[in-house]
């Protein structure tokens, strides 16, 4: 007879508490789950029963998770949308007869990842029922981690703990300048030709990470950059002579703004990794793992440069 107590905890426990936390109060969870609040708060009351602690400390104004609690709740989530993913595998295989895969992307990989699935279904077709997610590279981790995504195409500077990542090919830095920008002629520019020029980049992603450490060890310095969240907000920026902008190459491959031109940034070159991660355990079906290994080989090089895994 198994003596663990946690075997005691079934699939609707932990609806109930990841619901919980995500609502943050027991009237709309119960709701949302179609049960009574009596009901969600007894199946909450069993669950820190067989742990033997709290998940949560509650106040008259808000739920707060617990040490603990955080801990549960990361691993909560994984099964509960590991379980509502095989729930959707099952329904498409028979009303569709198909796998369903759920891929996040960066948008500035967005083409290169659309046409290496199309390839994909030309010659398979009808195999894959793919749903999209695009999203910085920071979320796509987490939400690859919480089970919400089969895989990602990201950028990185470090490979994440606990994925595995396989590197397909490196995005250099350029520079987006106007027309009438005095480097805007040459063919390519140096770190320290910017001088004191103000930049703007992307406030998140990997931008941070590699532009701000590059300026201070290779630039002359110069004032804080602008942060933005947008690429029209970016080139507008430019456009208007408030900056020069630096985004990788990726970003500037849709370009075509006759005030605007892209230099390549050199001297050194500057690069992000762009990867295709997966959680280490295997995809649920054939279908899925022939996909991932065709994303793998389509997308390896892209940029010209080898791939390593």
């Amino acid at each position: 007879m198994d003596s663990n107590p946690l075997r005691a905890l079934t699939l609707r426990h932990l609806q109930c508490f990841s619901v919980l936390v995500r609502e943050g109060h027991f009237g709309r969870a119960a709701q949302r789950l179609s049960i009574t609040q009596p009901a969600l708060s007894n199946a909450i009351k069993q669950m820190e029963r067989l742990l033997g602690a709290p998940l949560l400390e509650r106040t008259t104004h808000r739920l707060a998770l617990t040490p603990l609690g955080a801990e549960v709740l990361e691993r909560t989530d994984f099964v509960v949308n590991t379980v509502d993913q095989a729930l959707r595998d099952i329904r498409n295989v028979v009303v569709r007869g198909s796998a369903h895969m759920r891929i996040g992307v960066i948008p500035s990989a967005s083409r290169q990842v659309a046409a290496a699935v199309v390839a994909f279904e030309a010659k398979q077709p009808g195999t894959v029922n793919v749903e999209w997610a695009d999203a910085p590279s920071t979320e796509l981790v987490q939400r690859l981690r919480l089970g919400q995504l089969d895989v990602a195409v990201a950028a990185i500077t470090d490979a994440p703990d606990g994925l595995d990542c396989t590197e397909l090919f490196r995005d250099p830095l350029m520079l987006v300048v106007h027309c009438d920008h005095p480097l805007a002629a040459v063919r390519s520019a140096s770190w320290k030709a910017l001088g004191s020029e103000r930049l703007a980049l992307f406030e998140s992603g990997s931008m941070p990470a590699l532009a701000g450490p590059a300026r201070a060890q290779f630039g002359e310095g110069g004032p804080q950059p602008l942060r933005v969240r947008y690429a029209e907000t970016l080139h507008a920026l430019v456009r208007s002579r408030l900056a020069l902008g630096l985004m990788p190459r990726l970003y500037t491959a849709a370009l075509h703004d006759p005030q605007l031109r892209v230099v390549p940034l050199g001297q050194p070159r500057i690069e992000r990794r762009v990867v295709l991660l997966r959680r280490p355990e295997p995809l649920r079906s054939a279908a899925a793992r022939a996909l991932a290994e065709h994303l793998a080989a389509q997308l390896a090089g892209r940029s010209g440069r080898p791939a390593r895994k």
